[in-house]
């Protein structure tokens, strides 16, 4: 277990360092999310989930659909958010970039928040005494944390299992367990952001609730052929486009969540209309400190 989460963060940190360097000005966000996970699968993991390119006042959770037109402008900030899994088990992590220098702050402000919550981490670690550090972090560079996104343990094919990670100081919370695996992930707005994000209408970004079956022959033999290949781990439209034409998926996929066979995530959008910066880490606290998985 220990080794395939080690692996799977060499990886996905190989991947985003590249993605930091690379300059994406006048590339699609199709592009974008084809080559990142292209390359995951390169160096010997699969995608833990799609891909996200999440643009300026889009905090999370979106990937691009097929041929996806939406091209990175100079002024653009982009949150993209990777994830690599061996055997299951996951490594999560993601940075920001961006061409203007004016929003240089918001990059670095969730930089140095994750390093500064990295820096304190140990099994035993109070979750509340880590949402201080990365708020306080945060607004001492004059930005704001928003406060209704947070990091979260992780399971063997579960991104989400059960525990949160605050990004703001929070009453109650759990102490950190030795050699469980977590991502702790900063999501910072201006000073005149709302400090949090509501829903938005799009759903691009998809994961099987059950597999209990349908009645509907087609829709069952894609829910098994999602299970097969995902399992209970996020895929995407385009992932399905292989198979299934276009169409064909996208009606196939409304009948699985109709059914509530499948759930749909939908984009987050800082409730300001302000953007939003992010930077992610995984990792696995022990007794003398913590193992950053995706430490480049």
């Amino acid at each position: 277990m220990q080794e395939d989460y080690l692996k799977a963060g060499k990886i996905a940190a190989e991947v985003r360092e590249m993605v930091r360097n690379k300059n994406w000005v006048g590339r699609t966000v199709y592009e974008i999310c084809e080559e990142v996970e292209g390359e995951i699968k390169k160096l010997g993991a699969r995608c833990a989930f799609p891909v996200n390119a999440s643009i300026n006042e889009v905090a999370a959770h979106y990937t691009a659909e097929p041929d996806d037109p939406t091209v990175i402008g100079e002024t653009d900030l982009v949150k993209i958010d990777l994830g690599a899994q061996i055997n299951g088990y996951i490594a999560d992590t993601a940075v920001t970039v961006c061409y203007d220098t004016q929003f240089d702050v918001l990059v670095q402000a969730a930089e140095d928040a994750l390093s500064n919550a990295m820096s304190m981490i140990k099994s035993g670690t109070k979750t509340r005494d880590i949402g201080r550090t990365i708020e306080s972090t945060i607004k001492k560079m004059g930005c704001k944390p928003i406060a209704n996104l947070s990091g979260h343990s992780l399971d063997r094919y579960t991104i989400h299992a059960g525990k949160t990670i605050p990004n703001i100081w929070s009453i109650g919370g759990f102490s950190l367990s030795e050699e469980s695996a977590y991502a702790c992930e900063p999501f910072v707005t201006t000073k005149d952001g709302g400090g949090f994000v509501r829903n938005g209408q799009t759903r691009n970004i998809f994961a099987i609730n059950t597999r209990k079956k349908t009645k509907d022959a087609e829709a069952d033999r894609l829910l098994d052929y999602i299970w097969e290949n995902f399992n209970m781990l996020p895929f995407a439209l385009r992932w399905l486009t292989d198979k299934w034409e276009e169409k064909e998926a996208r009606k196939l996929l409304e009948t699985l969540i109709k059914k509530k066979a499948v759930q749909a995530y939908p984009i987050l959008i800082e409730a300001g209309g302000q953007r939003v910066a992010q930077a992610e880490h995984t990792f696995i606290p022990n007794e003398g400190g913590v193992t950053v998985t995706t430490k480049a």
